[in-house]
């Protein structure tokens, strides 16, 4: 059975079937993360349980990578073949990579507190953080403002989509210095663990967990993509909704 991301966000009883299946396979993954972060794991020598938000904190900010990679990838396609399908994945894209930026802010921010006593610091992975978040709330921000503008459906017209690429497309050229900054400058935040040129020891227990986590959030966010796209594609293209059930009416 061959499936893809286009027959998954297709609005067919087998793609909604393939969708839920996502969903509770990313549910499981997500019970087995809590179980593994939560109690398996064992605690930081130095920070103690505070420790234990790296298991949220980090697979947010993956992820959001992951979502922003998407609005690359999808802007590119656009760009190159006109599809407005593609510039409806940017969008989503886009809106999953800034609420879970957000989150990864929230979080840090918190765990932050925790360790360093401090709520917020000028440092800078948090400052390039921010700027991540603020470019991308700009980009969809730049959508709805163009929509208005020019009284275009946001998803679904080609005035849009085209400035819409061009600045998707730039946007990512942020996501590199927000991951090297720790390793670029002098910062008060952890290096990378995973993704590091030269990457520090992490008992395999913490690295078990963390990556359960990480599949969960990667999974959950691509079943919210997909929903994503189909909730737009009914919105904005008629024909891909199913007909309503028509009653007929004695006329005389």
């Amino acid at each position: 059975m061959r499936a893809s991301t286009v027959d998954l966000v297709a609005d067919t009883g087998r793609a909604a079937a393939g969708r839920r299946t996502m969903a509770w396979l990313a549910g499981g993954l997500t019970a087995a993360a809590t179980v593994a972060g939560g109690w398996l794991a064992p605690p930081d020598e130095v920070q103690g349980q505070a420790q234990r938000l790296m298991y949220l904190h980090v697979p947010a900010a993956w992820v959001a990578y992951a979502a922003f990679a998407v609005v690359l990838a999808a802007s590119g396609a656009y760009l190159i073949g006109g599809d407005l399908r593609w510039d409806r994945f940017a969008r989503a894209g886009a809106e999953i990579g800034a609420v879970l930026t957000a989150v990864a802010i929230a979080t840090g921010s918190l765990w932050g507190h925790l360790v360093w006593g401090a709520w917020w610091a000028w440092d800078p992975r948090l400052v390039s953080t921010v700027l991540l978040l603020l470019t991308y709330a700009g980009y969809l921000a730049l959508r709805r403002a163009m929509a208005e503008r020019t009284g275009a459906r946001d998803g679904g017209d080609h005035r849009v989509a085209r400035p819409a690429a061009v600045v998707g497309v730039a946007s990512f050229l942020l996501v590199p210095v927000v991951h090297f900054s720790v390793v670029w400058w002098r910062s008060l935040h952890q290096q990378a663990t995973v993704l590091a040129p030269q990457r520090p020891p992490i008992d395999p227990r913490m690295g078990v967990a963390l990556l359960l986590a990480a599949a969960a959030a990667t999974l959950a966010a691509l079943c919210v993509l997909l929903y994503r796209v189909v909730r737009l594609e009914r919105r904005l293209t008629p024909d891909a909704s199913p007909a309503p059930d028509r009653v007929p009416v004695r006329v005389g």
